[in-house]
Order: structure tokens, then C-alpha cells, then sequence
């Protein structure tokens, strides 16, 4: 190390002690927003503010009621239920679909590649709105408009390009002479990708997954079309809700248990990366 230190030009000397010094205020200033509002849901007022007291960290400044007004409330009961059916439901169609799609773009004798996968990542580039549009106004002519299957099968089209990029990125170091090998011993298609291509591609798989609940969890657009039926209202359907009927601190409750759903989710994302790459 010290070696290394003598080599270097005065410049590096100061460059990179204050890279690390630019990159953590980078990532405060990214993440700060999202941080206080964890605060600002132990708050005692009825109403969006910093107290004094709070600031002045003081005891009888801080409260678990907006907590308890969340975990008592039937509305917020039933969001977080279909929150969690919709986006489970979502995340196995789209790490189903998602996994034949890569399997099959990533084939040789694939005809109109680059037109498929564009059509299959659009929902990515598409805005929002625009698709939120269109399944609604589709949903309508058949049937599947307020209901919950509609916006389970509208969060797997949204979920499928994110699958879709990462199973294709690992299938690019995929050995294809596996599959020949697999079949010269007799086995059958389903036996090759059940016991060759699926362990070997399940990183991918699995973070794809994990993107496509993040995108199913959070999203609030096309569920604003669709579901119109309180009983039908998701987390973040039933905080925009709030936010325009009465403003409370229950949803900044709400919005931090969000948060920590989110972390938990980079987490588990980054280990399952470092017990891959490990093993």
C-alpha cells in the first residue's frame, strides 16, 4: 500500500480520498428524500410537519398511532392484501413467460429477433400512462375491467420485459453443448430444462422476479384505471386515495413500510448476486 501511495501523482493523492467524499454525498443526496419521511411517521401531530420536539428529539415528540391507525383500518387491511396477491401472482407469470421468452430469443433459429424483443421491452419504454390507457379501454370490451385478475395480468405484462433482460444476460454465457449432451443421454426437452437450463439460468430468473414484484408492488397507474372498487385498491392506490381525500400521517406510516419492503428487496437481490457468483 505504501509502495502504491509513493507512485502516485499529488492530483490522485487528493482525487482519490475525495472520490469517496463526492459518492457518499451523491447517495445522500438521493436518498435523503426518501429517509425522512421514516420520521415523519412517528410524528404525534395530525398533519405533515417537523415539530420542535421532534427536532429537539424529544420522547413525547415521537408516536406508533399512525402505525396503529394503518394496522387497524380494514382499507388498509385489504390493500395490503391484494398488494401482496397481485404482486406474488405477478412475479410467478412473469418469471413463467418471461423465462420462455429469453429461452426462446436467445435461439439461433429465432426469426425477427430484434422486432420481438422490442415488442416484448416496450411496456419499459412505453409511458405509463399511454398503457394504462390502452389496457383499460381493451379490458372494457372483455370483461376484465374493476376486477383483480385484470390487474394481475396487466403487472405480468409489466413485470415480463424485466425477466425477460436479466435471464437473457445470463443465458449469454450459457454452454448450449449441455442441452446436446443432456440430449445424446435420452433426455426428454422438460428433463434438460428442468435439471441443465433452469439451475444454471435461475440467478436470472430469480432476479427478474424480484424486479417484476418491485414494479407489481409500487405501481399505482394502471391499477388507478382499473380497479375502481375500494375492495380492489392496492397499497399505493389506496395511499393516492388518501392523499387526495385527507391528508394523514397513516400514509407516510404506510409509505415507510414500503421503504422497508424496497431494502429488503435490494437486499435480497445483492446476496442472491454474491452466493452466485461464489459458488
Amino acid at each position: 500500500m505504501a509502495k502504491a501511495l509513493i507512485h502516485q501523482t499529488p492530483m490522485q493523492r487528493v482525487w482519490f480520498p475525495s472520490k469517496f467524499v463526492l459518492n457518499g454525498c451523491i447517495l445522500f443526496f438521493l436518498i435523503a428524500p426518501v429517509l425522512v419521511i421514516i420520521p415523519l411517521s412517528f410524528n404525534v401531530e395530525p398533519y405533515f410537519t417537523f415539530t420542535p420536539g421532534m427536532l429537539a428529539l424529544e420522547a413525547d415528540a415521537y408516536s406508533l398511532r399512525w402505525y396503529e391507525a394503518v394496522l387497524g383500518d380494514e382499507r388498509w387491511l385489504s390493500s395490503i392484501r391484494n398488494s401482496f396477491v397481485v404482486a406474488i401472482a405477478a412475479t410467478f407469470g412473469a418469471m413463467a413467460l418471461g423465462t420462455l421468452a429469453a429461452l426462446g430469443l436467445s435461439s439461433r433459429y429465432m426469426p425477427r429477433r430484434e422486432l420481438v424483443n422490442s415488442i416484448i421491452i416496450a411496456p419499459m419504454i412505453i409511458p405509463l400512462i399511454i398503457s394504462a390507457t390502452g389496457i383499460y379501454f381493451f379490458y372494457a370490451q372483455i370483461g376484465l375491467a374493476n376486477t383483480l385478475l385484470g390487474i394481475i395480468i396487466a403487472h405480468i405484462a409489466l413485470g415480463v420485459p424485466f425477466v425477460v433482460i436479466t435471464v437473457t444476460a445470463t443465458l449469454a454465457g450459457f454452454d448450449s453443448s449441455l442441452v446436446r449432451a443432456s440430449a445424446t443421454l435420452g433426455a426428454t426437452p422438460w428433463m434438460t430444462f428442468r435439471r441443465v437450463t433452469l439451475p444454471i439460468i435461475s440467478p436470472g430468473v430469480f432476479s427478474g422476479g424480484l424486479f417484476a414484484f418491485g414494479t407489481s408492488f409500487d405501481e399505482v397507474v394502471v391499477v388507478l384505471f382499473i380497479a375502481a372498487n375500494p375492495s380492489q385498491y392496492t397499497i399505493p392506490r389506496q395511499m393516492w386515495s388518501g392523499i387526495r381525500e385527507q391528508i394523514s400521517p397513516a400514509i407516510l406510516a404506510m409509505a415507510s413500510l414500503l421503504i422497508v419492503v424496497s431494502m429488503l428487496l435490494i437486499l435480497t437481490t445483492y446476496f442472491l448476486r454474491r452466493r452466485y457468483a461464489t459458488s
